[in-house]
């Protein structure tokens, strides 16, 4: 029996002033007043001026879009009474981390304990995508499958090209910091969910982890819920261009199970040769292609996407997201943030206006514009 693909979306957001775009730490008041409202679905992070929120268990994209709008509606409301304003970005345009203060809650202190310098780099925002799969070992089984897709994830989702004022040349630039803790990247392949159980044990058992929660791969079995958890993804700045991703990774996964139904699967590619694509998603976002393993060619990714679409046909009737399978056809037409964000960049540059606050001011619009 298949799964039934329920869906879980967590995203990260900045809270920035309305006035001079900087980044601004997120007041008491702001906070408790979001958590009257929305209870356990909104959280503080790592950095005082993060904020997380959590969809519940979703049945389909339709009641994550409700839900998901709902959260980012709730946390714009709360905030505008304090002049700040969310933003989806996975890197601020022209902040310096060194300014930006951590959360102090005792799992925060323990983690700037664990990591060091590495943790106060982490101005950075993430989006993760659950789906729900009952079974522990059927886990373990569309991993190293599903991380042939990851590259592709990141390519449609790369939405930090700037750090610290400068245009990296990266389309997520927020890997790079990522990529500087441990356990991160791509997920090793296990024979069995027991193989993968012994092996995160290891550390467990010796005291380096409390829990599996502490390994942070672009894709792994969550910790607290029977999901496979995709989490290699820039935030996205627009509502829905993260819910185009999150249908996308529920039709890939029920592709893949329908694969299974029909003892055939995906090829499994070595691990070195998806980071060379997870390598030119992080630098190219979707402008320069990706590795096709099959036929031993680098393929535009308007292609590749045509022809991920065309073998998630089914999928997508079978749950009725084929208008957000359209949407990412959008997504490589006019471009990710990343190219979005160096459009208002140079603009703003070429009219005399300050690039960084333009770019801040444009994030801000995109954010609202599907509320």
């Amino acid at each position: 029996m298949q799964p039934d693909f329920t869906l879980g979306i967590e995203e990260e957001y900045l809270l920035v002033d309305r006035d001079s775009f900087d980044l601004t730490e997120a007041p008491p008041e702001l906070m408790s007043a979001c958590q009257t409202d929305l209870e356990d679905q909104v959280s503080p992070e790592f950095l005082q001026c993060q904020i997380e929120v959590g969809t519940r268990v979703c049945a389909s994209i339709a009641e994550a879009r409700e839900d998901l709008k709902h959260l980012r509606s709730c946390v714009s409301r709360h905030a505008a009474k304090h002049n700040l304003a969310p933003i989806a970005v996975s890197c601020h345009p022209f902040a310096d981390w060194k300014d930006q203060p951590h959360t102090e809650k005792d799992r925060y202190n323990a983690l700037e304990h664990a990591l060091g310098g590495v943790a106060r780099r982490m101005l950075i925002c993430g989006m993760h995508v659950h789906v729900g799969i009952e079974e522990q070992a059927l886990r373990t089984d569309l991993m190293p499958q599903l991380s042939y897709f990851l590259p592709h994830l990141l390519a449609l989702s790369s939405s930090s090209p700037f750090w610290q004022g400068d245009d990296t040349r990266l389309a997520s630039y927020r890997l790079t910091i990522f990529d500087n803790l441990p356990r991160t990247g791509l997920p090793p392949n296990f024979d069995s969910w027991s193989e993968y159980e012994r092996t995160a044990g290891t550390l467990i058992d010796l005291g380096i982890i409390e829990d599996t929660s502490k390994i942070w791969w672009d894709l792994r079995p969550s910790h607290k819920f029977p999901t496979l958890e995709t989490r290699i993804m820039d935030v996205q700045p627009r509502l829905e261009h993260t819910l185009a991703l999150a249908a996308l990774i529920q039709a890939l996964t029920r592709m893949l199970c329908r694969l299974r139904e029909r003892n055939q699967r995906w090829r499994t590619y070595d691990r070195f040769l998806i980071a060379e694509n997870r390598w030119r998603a992080q630098r190219y976002g979707t402008t320069e292609g990706l590795i096709d393993f099959g036929d031993r060619s680098i393929k535009p990714f308007a292609t590749l996407l045509d022809e991920l679409t065309g073998l998630l046909s089914e999928d997508a009737e079978a749950l009725e997201i084929q208008s957000e399978l359209a949407a990412l056809r959008g997504i490589v037409r006019d471009g990710t943030s990343a190219a979005r964000q160096r459009r208002v960049h140079a603009e703003a540059a070429e009219a005399g206006a300050a690039p960084g606050p333009a770019v801040v001011k444009h994030l801000i619009e995109e954010f609202h514009a599907d509320l």
